[in-house]
């Protein structure tokens, strides 16, 4: 996959992923936009240890737009938005309200009280964004995929960086604000409480077992078969035991992989497929 890396007109980053080794993307932002102004602070919780991401200037971000000034939708003359390519298939750039910033103010200096540290984010956000489908998603629809793992390295060796998130969701249910296809890809400064505490139930099985608590939950599953909704090659899709969603699947590979990045090629290959008939309509 092609990657090229351009500018916004406020200096954010742009990044286009094609599938033509061949594409040029060398179209500029015409937008006059100032530089983006990212007020975030993160503090800590003196309740329960959390960290929280305070983001007051994300309520000025763009809310469910007319679908003729989608931002994310190839730009049209008299209508620049987001991505200036009249086409694309995968775009991904920063976002221009994020939660944290990639990089700490002039001052690293914040407001603490006892007992009650808080500190500017390290670490920034992302957006990627990819083309409306229309009819039934196909595998082409996936070609966010190798962005993800791409960004997911990139971001994962920054300073500060100690976790990266890629999700996407869909729909004013669930809180989008933006109805056209996207996903976002997230650094955070800190490991989030979910994760800490499956890292702590990993060890804790470990220590009790000697085995690998995901490696066990998926042969369990698998043997058993009951709350199998999908299996391939390389992947297994399940209903966990304790779902804590009315719709909630988990979708494990079955070789163990610390992240996006050291999926093998076969892997990579058979995801797309799994993913979409997972979520397809019934």
């Amino acid at each position: 996959m092609n990657k090229t890396t351009t500018k916004l007109a406020d200096g954010r980053e742009l990044l286009y992923y094609d599938t033509d080794d061949t594409s040029i993307r060398d179209v500029l932002d015409p937008r006059p936009l100032e530089p983006t102004t990212t007020l975030s602070e993160i503090r800590r919780d003196p309740a329960t240890g959390d960290w929280v991401t305070i983001a007051a200037h994300r309520q000025g971000r763009t809310y469910h737009p007319p679908a003729d000034q989608c931002p994310l939708c190839p730009s049209r003359n008299g209508r620049p938005g987001e991505i200036p390519a009249g086409a694309y298939e995968v775009a991904v750039f920063e976002n221009r309200f994020p939660h944290s910033r990639s990089t700490p103010p002039p001052t690293s200096a914040a407001p603490t009280r006892p007992s009650a540290p808080a500190h500017p984010p390290r670490g920034g956000a992302r957006s990627s964004a990819s083309p409306p489908t229309t009819g039934r998603a196909s595998p082409t629809s996936l070609r966010s995929r190798p962005a993800w793992t791409d960004r997911t390295a990139d971001l994962a060796a920054r300073p500060g960086v100690q976790q990266v998130y890629c999700f996407e969701n869909r729909g004013a249910e669930i809180g989008v604000t933006l109805a056209h296809p996207h996903g976002q890809i997230a650094a955070f400064p800190f490991v989030t409480p979910r994760t800490e505490r499956v890292i702590t139930a990993a060890a804790e099985h470990r220590a009790r077992t000697g085995g690998n608590l995901f490696e066990n939950l998926l042969a369990a599953e698998r043997a058993d078969g009951t709350h199998v909704v999908l299996a391939g090659e390389h992947w297994t899709a399940f209903v966990p035991f304790a779902a804590r969603w009315p719709y909630e699947v988990h979708l494990y590979p079955h070789r163990r992989v610390p992240d996006l990045t050291h999926l093998d090629e076969a892997e990579r290959a058979e995801f797309p497929g799994l993913y979409l008939e997972l979520l397809r309509p019934g």
